[in-house]
Order: C-alpha cells, then structure tokens, then sequence
C-alpha cells in the first residue's frame, strides 16, 4: 500500500534539530566523543523549589485526571501576577492566557485558528523554524523578510510596510531576544510595529521565550508592554529556558482575547491539556523569587564570555549577544554554513547548528549553544582551533 502524503507535509523543509540528532546519533554509535553546541537544551538539572512541587503533585491523585483545556485557573492566575509584576502588563486570567504544552505547540497551531489556505504570515528570516512549518501545515504561505545585521537583526520597518500590504497577509511572526541571533529590541520598534500592525490589519504573534536570559543588566521588553499592544497581538512565553524545563513542556500565550479564543478552540480539537502536576510545578516556578534564577544567569555569563574570547583568539569576527544562550557566528565570505558545521562536527568533533537551517537569511552563519559546562566549552574551542575555519588568524579583538 502506497500512504498518501498531503501537500502540505511535502512542503516542509527537512526539520533541523532532527538531522542535528541523527548526525550526533551517528558519531555517538561510531564511538566519536563530540562536544554538541547544537541544539539549545539546558544541562542544569530544574531547580529543586520546583521538582519538590512536582513530586507532591504527583502524588495527589486529583491531578491524575483529565487537565482542563484551558489550564487551571490558579496557573492562570500565577501567570498574570508574573506579567505584571516583570512587565507592568495587566491580562485577565479568564480572556487573556492560554496555558500550553510549550511555546513550540502553541506558534505551531495559531496559524490554524488564524489563517485560511493561501493566507499569508510574515515569517523572520533568519528564525525558529515552527514560524514558517506552522504556517504551511495550517496552508498558508510564508512570507519572509529579513533580519539584517547592519539593523542589529531587526527587520526593515520599510520592507515590513510593503509586505504587509499584499493581499491576504494576516500575521507576524516576531521573536525578541531573537534566535538564533541573539538581538535584543527595542520599546520604539514595538511601538512601530504595533503602528504597522493597525494600519494593515496584522495580528502579531511574538515569541518572547528568551526574555529572562540576558546578561550585562539587560532587561528585554514585552511586545505586550507597548500601547495598543494587546489590540493588535499575542505573546508566547515559556517555562522551558527560563528554570531549565525544556522536557516539562509548558508555556503560554496571552494577550488578544480573540486570538486566544481561537488558539484555544484549535487546542480543544486536538489536545486535552497539560498534566496538572506540571502545571502546579508551573505555579512554583512563576512564584518563585528572581534570586533562583541569578547563579544561573551568571553561569551563562562565563560561559558566553569563555566561548567569546576563545573564538575571537582564533580570528572570529564574534560579538557577545545581550541575550539568549546563544552564540550566532559569522563564517569567512563564501563559506557555506552547512559545509561549516560538517567540517567542524567530522575534523573538530563539536557539533554546531547551521545558519541555513534557520532559513536563507542565516547562511554564512553558524549558531553555537552555551549549554554544556566550561570544561566541555574550552576543549570546544581547543578543537575548533584544529579546524581553522579561519586561516588568516589574528590574536586579540575580532576582525571587522
């Protein structure tokens, strides 16, 4: 028997953390030690305030039942006192947040709740691929605008204006801090962007999943913050980063009452909800002092400045990122990313993620995440060095 496959499955890229997987899988099962930079997954363990809230859950068999579709009511209630008290963003428990099973789930089912087939979303290139996957399984069309970085990775406001005045475009897809760039924006281009969402009839889906990891005093804004906002959009966050729960899965969006509504009538066709010890885990995380998050992020901070400095000795022309955990390097002219990342994981044994995997916009790039501990990152660097990606090195500051 032949399975029919849609059009729409055909139309998916390759997806790119899964041939990162296949590729470690294969050096692994060949006995290769590589040192894997790829894919940005925590190596610290959840803190223990919130695994001791998981584990008397568990034990409470009121959470071994069905979870309520749209998240307990006290998870809810969690998420928009933590709205407020880090942004200044009032959001009604009941309208405005929809818990999820992560973020990922969430971007990658708005579009079925938003667009019709041939509709289109404006998807960032470079980006996180569910952006543009979410928008073709639902069958519509993405549009891609570039991130460029002599606008420090933000897009061009002018280039947005006309894009967004072709028939049928109905989303944007914005992601501040950025992955992979590691950009940071700013109160004023949200405020544009809300400008630009109004005059055309956008709605705007921000994944601001990396707002509290940022080093150097940096405090990134919520697109929700910006007058109007809510009007026009909806933000998802989670979880996963922010206390090391990538494996947990929970997340939400809020904001746009409308656009909850619809996510939440998709969710309701297709999942049952989160497990109900994660979400009162969930409740622990978000009431849970700033203070458990400071050794992390200082941690983060060492190794962003080790790899930093141990890329810009051997001639990479690196800057530290004001966000995120990771770092995105530019390769030499001409150089393909993917032939980057080949040479690097077969002559070095350090696995890197491709800049064109996040779409056209991110070739001659490759992104390098700070999830392994100091000692794995220096010999990272130490085998990076036998590569010499960059022939003509230089000692000291970066290259321009």
């Amino acid at each position: 028997m032949t399975v029919p496959i849609s059009e729409r499955l055909r139309r998916l890229p390759p997806y790119l953390f899964a041939a990162m997987d296949a590729a470690k899988r294969k050096a692994r099962e060949a006995g290769i030690d590589v040192v894997d930079l790829g894919v940005g997954d925590p190596d610290q363990p959840t803190p223990a305030l919130i695994r001791r809230a998981m584990h008397r859950a568990v034990d409470d068999p009121a959470n071994h039942r069905y979870a309520l579709d749209q998240g307990m009511p006290a998870l809810r209630a969690a998420i928009a006192a933590w709205y407020q008290k880090r942004f200044g963003v009032s959001l009604d428990p009941d309208t405005e947040i929809l818990p999820l099973i992560g973020s990922k789930e969430g971007i990658s089912h708005l579009p079925l709740g938003l667009l019709n087939p041939g509709d289109r979303a404006l998807v960032p290139d470079p980006g996180y691929p569910p952006y543009g996957t979410g928008t073709i399984l639902a069958g519509g069309i993405p549009a891609r605008f570039r991130l460029r970085p002599e606008l420090d990775f933000l897009p061009d406001l002018g280039e947005l204006e006309q894009m967004a005045r072709v028939r049928r475009t109905k989303l944007l897809f914005l992601n501040y801090p950025n992955n992979p760039t590691g950009a940071v924006a700013s109160p004023s281009f949200f405020r544009d962007t809300v400008r630009l969402a109004q005059r055309h009839g956008l709605l705007v889906a921000h994944d601001a999943a990396y707002s509290e990891l940022a080093f150097d005093g940096a405090k990134p804004p919520s697109f929700l913050q910006t007058p109007g906002a809510k009007s026009v959009g909806v933000e998802f966050h989670s979880l996963s980063k922010t206390f090391n729960m990538t494996g947990w899965r929970i997340g939400w969006a809020c904001g746009n009452a409308a656009a909850i509504a619809a996510l939440a009538k998709v969710k309701l066709n297709i999942d049952s909800g989160i497990f109900q010890a994660v979400q009162v885990a969930g409740v622990a995380a978000l009431k849970a002092p700033a203070s458990l998050r400071a050794p992390l992020l200082a941690m983060y901070a060492r190794r962003r400045n080790l790899l930093i400095a141990g890329l810009r000795r051997q001639g990479w022309p690196v800057a530290p990122p004001t966000a995120t955990f990771y770092v995105w390097a530019r390769l030499p002219r001409g150089l393909p990313s993917t032939a980057a990342a080949h040479r690097l994981l077969t002559e070095g044994r350090v696995i890197v993620t491709p800049g064109i995997g996040f779409g056209a916009g991110g070739e001659g790039y490759v992104r390098m995440a700070l999830t392994v501990p100091e000692p794995r990152l220096r010999e990272a660097i130490r085998r990076i060095s036998r590569v010499n990606l960059w022939p003509s090195r230089m000692s000291g500051s970066a290259r321009t």
